[in-house]
């Protein structure tokens, strides 16, 4: 995290400088405390170290509350703790120390922490005696010589013993359906007659067979091809509109204007 450094001596305590870039958050900043001045972590002094843990934050700055809202949260919780501890207990056994969670968050944290540092470890060791993506070969099994005991008498009885297919041929008969491109043409242009334009779907949709939409499609294209109809798609695999195109009699009547211009 980017934070300012706070090396600033706390209370009483010229040894214990820190440097708050060197920890990656508010609990390792905290077992720092306990572990370098070697406090028994089931007996917190809760007022000394909130003092020691304030003091170590406070040189952080407004810029960086954004990175610095966990610290304040931890600090928040040591002075609510530190509260706790100087109103009055009674011995009745039931109240449970306001340190308990504290303590858990802690020997929680250093027990992820032991386990990241030697995992971490034990990828540098790897890392400097093999190269990446290495896998140590695991031992195969020994493979077992088994000796051929069949005689070539029981091969031959075996091969004897089995029977050649039925040559008998099975006729399977298709029956096929004679679609004419021309109906198909007469088809788009009679509904042409009647609308401007068309979805091609609802041209096939009566039909519900392959071969029919085949063929429309077909028919589609040779009219596009005569200029007869025009083919449109807004996008790739969108509804494919069918539009009239030029008639005959309007071909005739250019042909004739190119004539006379002519």
């Amino acid at each position: 995290m980017d934070l300012i450094p706070a090396v600033i001596p706390l209370a009483k305590e010229d040894f214990l400088v820190i440097d708050i870039e060197r920890f990656q958050g508010p609990l390792d900043l905290l077992l720092h405390l306990i572990r370098k001045q070697d406090i028994d972590v089931f007996e917190i002094p809760i007022s000394l170290i909130t003092s020691q843990f304030l003091t170590a934050i406070g040189g952080i700055k407004a810029k960086d509350l954004d990175n610095a809202g966990e610290f304040l949260e931890m600090a928040a919780s040591l002075i609510k703790i530190k509260a706790q501890m100087l109103l009055p207990r009674y011995d009745d056994g039931e109240e449970e120390d306001p340190r308990v969670e504290l303590v858990r968050r802690l020997l929680e944290y250093e027990q992820i922490r032991e386990i990241s540092n030697r995992l971490s470890a034990a990828e540098a060791d790897s890392a400097r005696l093999f190269g990446k993506g290495f896998l140590e070969p695991r031992n195969s099994l020994p493979i077992e010589e088994v000796l051929l005991e069949t005689t070539w008498e029981e091969v031959l009885s075996v091969a004897l013993e089995i029977t050649s297919p039925d040559p008998g041929i099975q006729r399977h008969v298709v029956a096929t359906q004679v679609v004419a491109m021309e109906d198909k043409m007469d088809l788009i242009l009679e509904t042409l007659g009647r609308v401007r334009r068309i979805e091609f779907n609802r041209l096939i949709l009566p039909f519900k067979n392959r071969m029919h939409s085949v063929m429309t499609f077909l028919a589609g294209l040779e009219l596009t091809r005569r200029r007869r109809v025009k083919l449109k798609q807004v996008e790739p695999f969108a509804e494919l509109w069918v539009y009239r195109g030029v008639t005959d009699s309007e071909e005739l009547e250019g042909s004739q204007e190119k004539g006379e211009s002519s």
